[in-house]
């Protein structure tokens, strides 16, 4: 993947301008969905704090989609986060204002996702990752979730509201996240991941979801 400094900026909005900042890079194992619902929730999200700027880049938008597999995601962000924290060191910058990169992607039928996991903690890349994908946190925000999807993203994606139709499932539209959601979602989304234990490993835990931690402390985002 060419190295990118994050070209589609979903950067802060009017009343955000004009205080501390802090950058967020964002690799995304989708080409929309993931990064529609970013922008949606940054619209509609109260933030932790306002005193701070969370200027949010999807640092992969025109990635192919041979290097949106985990592992080349977390390749890429290693190096994004590196070169980032040398230039945070220069400035001078505060640790907690240094820029943040975090990866997003899925189970699914991927291969190496252990690898890519110990990589990216290696690195200091955050991770947001679902299983068997990112529709389980959608799903969250309509329904608990208690049974096994098989590891199959098509019976996740089937059960939302709206699957009647193909494109409001690779889409992200506003009205599918009700406003005042992301509380419930994240405590369905806790409830749903105890109820494997914690001797089974994150990686088979089938639903799992931790996108939560990604608005929290990533995106900056108390609720939505």
């Amino acid at each position: 993947m060419a190295r990118t400094r994050g070209k589609d900026s979903l950067g802060p909005t009017k009343q955000q301008r004009g205080r501390r900042r802090r950058v967020v890079h964002v690799f995304t194992e989708g080409k929309v969905t993931e990064p529609d619902y970013i922008r949606i929730v940054r619209d509609q999200g109260v933030y932790v704090d306002l005193s701070v700027t969370v200027d949010v880049h999807i640092a992969n938008s025109s990635a192919p989609g041979s290097q949106r597999k985990p592992v080349k995601l977390v390749e890429a962000a290693v190096r994004l986060m590196r070169e980032q924290a040398r230039e945070a060191k220069r400035s001078g910058l505060k640790k907690e204002f240094w820029p943040q990169v975090w990866c997003l992607f899925d189970r699914d039928e991927h291969e190496s996702i252990d690898t890519a996991l110990k990589q990216a903690r290696e690195g200091d890349v955050r991770v947001a990752f679902s299983h068997p994908c990112f529709e389980v946190w959608r799903l969250l925000h309509h329904k608990p979730v208690t049974n096994t999807f098989g590891g199959v993203c098509d019976d996740a994606a089937a059960r939302l509201p709206f699957a009647k139709s193909a494109a409001n499932l690779k889409s992200v539209l506003p009205e599918q996240i009700e406003r005042g959601s992301f509380v419930e979602a994240k405590k369905r989304a806790l409830k749903m991941n105890a109820a494997h234990g914690d001797h089974v490993p994150m990686v088979h835990r089938d639903p799992y979801t931790d996108v939560f931690a990604f608005v929290e402390d990533g995106l900056g985002i108390a609720s939505y």
